[in-house]
């Protein structure tokens, strides 16, 4: 089973150096190596600020309550209290010689007991230093019973000296009988019985004490003979001595079950014994032969069960299961060499102490969840570790119905070989990659032909070139793909510059005509410099992003699709479309094609004619003389051939509008007269002669006309019987004359005083409203008189 295992402080497990960690931040602050560089990141993660001694830390452990962590550690020595809650440190005390051992007497880090390497022993409270006292030898390690308030210390004889902090005095110590005892290198005290074990250093046995009679209960034996390895080398009298070949217990560990316990050897061996018998029921080593510094019974774990067992020395930390010891659950190489480490319950976190400058932490999701003060390392390791669970269409492929007829698949519809989902079917995958071969069998060849291609061009890049002046470019690159939205995307870009030098011309130019800031000046692109701001805009074209759409095939956009017609309907419509042509340019080109008719007619009439006109009229350079004469590129120049055709054409023109019905030029007579006045159809002449509607008196004359030649004509008038009094020059008593005024000439008056004429508002002002029921003379409509 793969577990994994999380570094979330100091150096990442498995990358031991042989470079001290102060001469590796020296030579990373300078910037030196590689090496050290590599070393410096590794070791950069930290999940409690501040966790580190100036060069090396002893112990460490957590409190009851689990708010804070203390460590001991050198140089100069020093405690250090760190509050998990905020995840930093929270203060440091200086003691006059380095800490052996230590123990919490609170539930929290107010009151502490510290185990010196000078023979004192040092009390701590929430102020400070409390009190100092020694013991007759150099101690090596201590606990405390609870019930009796007493503190034990083991040392390098055969006593483990008490002192009751409740009555504040040594009690006498507890005397090991025993042969060659050189020491007791730890005490282990039973949650559940509180028996005392001790590990004897010499003789490799485990004596357990009752302070209750304060007497031995028994004395357990380690199997030497099975643990010890046997030497090539012959022993020599008062040299090679048997008694150096002892057997040291380095550790104890007891079970909160109260009958299991786990004893460490200095030969690197783990042995598990039941308390109810004296043979082993499990053997682990640890493979190196070094002492065994810590023992640990872990409870409760996710994956891992209960019975685990966590045993170290100072080069490797292995869990194992206490009924497999054979394998490892889970094994972490330190960085560093191994001091102490320690596992905080009910957790997969572990906390080591070690010789390095960073303390190390080291998290196991296996073993169990992250404390509540790290609760966020559940959220990151879970995105990282790999699923246990195997996922149910792991081995199949998502093919669609048209790729199924391209591998020649598609009879298998609706076998079980596929399994319908969405718009498409999951395929085996080992099926597809057959299929795939079968339908293609140069789908290898042509993939490595892709790879080497690409390869070839990524290498071409590197050469020394000439500059290519396109106009069009992705990040100096040429457009390969979608050119036409790449050009597209170029003209809205030159439209807004424009836009913005029109908008620069009006504010420098505030008082200037309308129509002279319209005019666009157009600046060749290949010349103009870029402002910094139009180098900056981000667009499709300099994005880094977007980069392979302009330039990989695998994006080009297929304009002959379905979908794109859907999306894009008008540019489906129209694939050749252009822009919008001016008046002119449709001028010229009416004039180029009636050019090049008239031409082609007359060349066909030579050809029948004279064949040398025929041969002169296939001469290519005429006609492409012709095609491309531009009278403004050549100004005083004249083509004559373009000059007869054009001739030509209007005499064609004229003819062709021989059939278009004109209003003739004739005079007014007696029929053109009978239109109604309220004819819209009838012209302007028709309806100025015609009669008045409140005239009483209407003349009826005969006229007839003969048109002679140059547009004169010959009429006869026939008067009327009846008289018209207004033609009398000598009669005016009309109803316009007045009393005293004398009417002569063309509306001249003589008498009557001075009177101003009375104006309507339309001659006043002029004519407001279109007139009703007449012809506008803006219709441009020919009409023939009836």
């Amino acid at each position: 089973m793969d577990v994994k295992v999380y570094t979330v402080n100091g150096a990442v497990a498995g990358s031991s150096s042989s470079i001290p960690d102060w001469l590796i931040r020296k030579r990373a602050a300078k910037g030196k190596g590689k090496r050290v560089a590599k070393e410096h990141v590794q070791g950069a993660i930290e999940l409690i600020q501040g966790f580190e001694f100036p060069e090396a830390s002893n112990k460490i452990k957590t409190t009851k309550d689990g708010h804070h962590a203390i460590a001991t550690g050198t140089y100069k020595p020093q405690t250090r209290v760190w509050d998990l809650d905020d995840l930093n440190l929270k203060f440091e005390r200086h003691s006059d010689a380095e800490n052996v051992d230590f123990i919490i007497l609170s539930d929290d880090w107010t009151k502490i007991m510290h185990l010196q390497n000078d023979r004192t022993i040092e009390l701590h409270t929430q102020g400070g230093f409390h009190y100092r006292t020694r013991i007759p030898r150099f101690g090596r390690s201590l606990a405390y019973h609870f019930p009796s308030c007493t503190a034990l210390f083991s040392a390098s004889g055969n006593e483990i000296y008490r002192l009751n902090l409740e009555q504040g005095r040594f009690l006498s110590p507890l005397v090991l009988q025993d042969d060659n005892v050189q020491g007791v290198n730890c005490i282990d005290i039973n949650s559940a019985h509180h028996l005392l074990a001790f590990g004897v250093d010499g003789n490799g046995t485990v004596q357990f004490w009752d302070l209750r009679s304060r007497s031995s209960v028994g004395v357990l034996q380690i199997p030497t003979n099975r643990l010890l390895r046997p030497t090539a080398r012959s022993t020599m009298p008062g040299v090679d001595d048997t008694d150096a070949l002892s057997i040291g217990i380095t550790a104890l560990a007891s079970r909160s079950d109260g009958l299991s316990y786990a004893v460490g050897t200095s030969t690197g061996h783990t042995l598990l014994y039941d308390i109810r018998s004296t043979r082993p029921f499990a053997l682990k080593d640890q493979g190196y032969g070094l002492p065994i510094r810590n023992l640990t019974w872990i409870e409760g774990g996710r994956l891992a069960g209960d019975g685990m067992v966590l045993s170290a020395d100072k080069k490797v930390v292995k869990i194992w299961d206490r009924n497999f010891p054979s394998s490892n659950f889970v094994s972490i190489t330190p960085a560093n060499d191994l001091n102490h480490i320690h596992h905080v319950p009910g957790s997969g976190l572990f906390l080591t102490a070690n010789e390095g400058i960073q303390m190390g932490t080291y998290y196991v999701p296996a073993l169990g969840p992250a404390p509540r003060w790290a609760s966020f390392l559940e959220n990151i390791t879970e995105e990282m570790e790999d699923s246990t669970t195997r996922s149910a269409y792991e081995d199949f492929k998502f093919v669609e119905r048209s790729e199924l007829k391209i591998l020649g698949l598609d009879h298998l519809i609706g076998t079980p070989a596929l399994k319908p989902y969405m718009h498409g079917y999951f395929l085996s995958l080992h099926l597809y990659d057959t299929a795939r071969v079968i339908a293609n069998p140069f789908a290898y060849a042509e993939h490595r032909e892709k790879l080497v291609k690409e390869r070839m061009e990524k290498m071409a890049e590197t050469r020394i070139r000439a500059k290519k002046g396109t106009g069009t470019g992705v990040g100096g690159e040429e457009v390969k793909v979608n050119k036409a939205l790449a050009e597209r995307i170029e003209r809205g870009l030159e439209k807004e510059r424009k836009k913005e030098e029109r908008k620069k011309r009006r504010g420098a130019k505030g008082g200037e005509d309308e129509e002279a800031m319209d005019v666009e000046v157009d600046v060749d692109a290949g010349e103009r410099e870029q402002t910094p701001t139009e180098l900056e805009k981000p667009t499709l074209l300099n994005d880094p992003r977007f980069k392979d759409l302009f330039l990989n095939p695998e994006f080009a956009v297929d304009e002959t699709t379905r979908e794109y017609a859907l999306l894009h309907p008008s540019a489906s419509g129209s694939k050749q479309k252009v822009r919008g042509k001016t008046a002119v340019e449709e001028e010229e080109e009416e004039s180029e094609r009636a050019s090049s008719a008239g031409i082609s007619e007359d060349e066909n009439e030579s050809e029948g004619d004279d064949g040398e006109e025929g041969g002169d009229s296939d001469d290519s350079s005429d006609a492409g003389e012709l095609n491309k004469f531009d009278p403004r590129a050549r100004p005083g120049q004249k083509n004559e051939r373009a000059h007869q055709a054009y001739t030509r054409t209007r005499q064609r023109n004229r003819q062709s509008n021989a059939n278009v019905n004109f209003v003739p030029l004739v005079p007014h007579t007696s029929t053109t007269n009978a239109r109604k006045a309220g004819d819209k159809t009838a012209t302007f002449g028709q309806r100025r002669n015609g009669p008045a509607r409140g005239s009483s008196h209407t003349t009826t004359p005969h006229t007839t006309s003969k048109g002679g030649k140059e547009g004169a004509f010959e009429m006869s008038w026939v008067p009327s019987s009846t008289k018209d009094p207004s033609r009398d020059r000598g009669s005016r008593k009309d109803g316009n004359t007045r009393k005293g005024v004398e009417q002569f000439g063309a509306g001249m008056e003589r008498g009557g005083g001075d009177r101003t004429p009375v104006l309507s508002d339309s001659e006043r002002t002029g004519r407001s409203q279109r007139r009703k029921g007449m012809r506008s003379g803006s219709k441009n409509v020919f009409r023939q008189l009836g």
